[in-house]
Formats: structure tokens, C-alpha cells, sequence
């Protein structure tokens, strides 16, 4: 499937398709079962080296990126629950009786940066209560399907549907793309930027919308830590994820839009 929109925008990176399905792609990439892995890492090797990749409820890689497919609360499973997961992304579990015993049990494969991460906290909220705020908006689902897959949009077939589609996008293509998101709606909220995983913005945040009446476009890769896995493909990119819905209409609407207009020329001249 060409997309009207990466060639207007001179996408550097192939825009990847997110699918729900039941069926496993032969030869796609998968972490090893109950390995750790970055979803975001399988993400870049989707847009800038043409993979596939497959997740399910055994290969999703990390508890953030369980959840961010769409197979569920995974935080349930994290070291010590959900209150130990609430305490590791803010200000850690040293403080805690049940933590410490949690990181005791675990020493023997918990170790180097996550066992210090565990131990003293990743920062992104000031205390365990905020990340209880976050985790009841987050909209954390499990989806009716065995697996999620990444694919290359020019690779899919004529038969499969995207979920989502996400694109890679500089300052300048983030800001055509939220102009897009509106071109033929009007009003002013039509991009959201929640904060999440990085998996999760592609995700979840993003199915949620495409459940909606008027789906809006996610911006994300507003994730510290998932930056780092894309930091080859460019320290300036961002994610912008449009429910299929949304990227058709979109799609529609690039003949006759400022894409043809001088200060969108102008701005890819410079």
C-alpha cells in the first residue's frame, strides 16, 4: 500500500502498519519467550530495515510494551505487582519492606540498571500515588487477537487492514501531519499527546481512538527510555500514529491541501 501522505511529507522512514490477528507471519521477528526486549527497538527495525515483527502474550518483551500491545494489565505480573511497579517508575522501592524482599528474592537474574531502577526509581512521577493516577486513565486492553504485528505499509497485502498506521516524523512533518489531522474537520483537538511508553502511544492510546466516532492522531515517543532505542534513526524523530480510519480520511485529503502549497514546498526546499 503506497501512501499519498509519505510521499508529501518525504518520509525518511516507511510508515508501519499495526495488525490484530491470529495468524503468525512466517519469519517475522520475535523476542524469545520470556526474554526481555524493547518493542520500540522491533519498531525501528520495521521502519528504517523493511521487517515484520510478531508479538503475543509469551514475546511482548518488557511489562510496559504487554501492555502498550494490548494483552492486558502485565503490570499485574511485575516483580512484586502493581505496587512495586507504581514505586519503580517514581521514587523506588528501597523505601519499601515489601520492595526490598521483592529485590532480594530477584537478585539472583535482577541485576545492573533494572535492579537499580527498581531499587531507587526511574523518576517519571514524584511519588507512587501519580503513577496510580496514570495507570487508571491509561487505557489498558486486551485485545481480541492472538497477535499484534509490524509491518512495513508498502508490504501489506490486499486483503489485510490496519489497525493503525504510524509514522516517523521530523519537527516539520509532525506539524504537517497535526494540520492534516484537521484539514477536513475544522475544530482544534484533533492530535492528542498523552504520556506512555513509547509502545504504548503506538498502542493503546492509539486503539482507544480508533474506537471512537472522530479518532484523533496520538504524537508520542515522549518515552525517555524508548528514544533511546531509536536514536539511530534520528534524535529529532517522533512518533504520529493514525487510527486506519483517520489515515484514510487523511489520505483523501492530500490532493488540493497546503502539502501543494508554497509554504509546504518552501519548507521541504529548506
Amino acid at each position: 500500500m503506497d501512501s499519498r501522505i509519505a510521499q508529501a511529507l518525504h518520509l525518511k522512514h516507511q510508515p508501519v502498519a499495526l495488525l490484530w490477528t491470529d495468524q503468525k507471519p512466517e519469519g517475522a521477528l520475535e523476542f524469545t519467550p520470556g526474554r526481555w526486549g524493547c518493542v520500540m527497538a522491533a519498531f525501528a527495525a520495521v521502519a528504517d530495515g523493511g521487517k515484520v515483527a510478531v508479538f503475543d502474550r509469551e514475546t511482548y518483551g518488557c511489562w510496559g510494551g504487554g501492555v502498550g500491545l494490548g494483552f492486558g494489565n502485565v503490570y499485574e505480573t511485575f516483580p512484586g505487582g502493581v505496587d512495586c511497579f507504581c514505586r519503580f517508575l517514581s521514587d523506588g522501592n528501597q523505601q519499601s519492606a515489601q520492595g526490598r524482599a521483592v529485590a532480594e528474592a530477584c537478585a539472583g537474574w535482577m541485576k545492573g540498571q533494572l535492579r537499580e531502577e527498581f531499587l531507587h526509581g526511574e523518576g517519571y512521577f514524584k511519588s507512587s500515588e501519580q503513577v496510580r493516577r496514570w495507570l487508571d486513565e491509561a487505557p489498558i486492553t486486551d485485545i481480541p487477537a492472538k497477535y499484534v504485528v509490524f509491518k512495513p505499509l508498502g508490504q501489506l497485502g490486499a486483503d489485510e487492514q490496519p489497525h493503525v498506521v504510524v509514522m516517523l516524523a521530523n519537527a516539520d512533518q509532525m506539524s504537517a501531519l497535526v494540520v492534516l489531522a484537521g484539514y477536513g474537520r475544522g475544530g482544534a483537538m484533533n492530535t492528542i499527546v498523552p504520556y506512555g511508553a513509547g509502545c504504548q502511544t503506538i498502542g493503546i492510546f492509539a486503539y482507544r481512538e480508533a474506537a471512537s466516532q472522530t479518532p484523533r492522531a496520538v504524537l508520542g515517543l515522549n518515552d525517555l527510555s524508548a528514544r533511546k532505542y531509536l536514536r539511530r534513526l534520528g534524535k529529532d524523530l517522533v512518533t504520529v500514529t493514525l487510527p486506519y480510519k483517520l489515515f484514510q480520511e487523511m489520505e483523501a485529503n492530500v490532493p488540493g491541501s497546503f502539502l501543494e502549497k508554497h509554504t509546504w514546498q518552501s519548507l521541504l526546499q529548506a
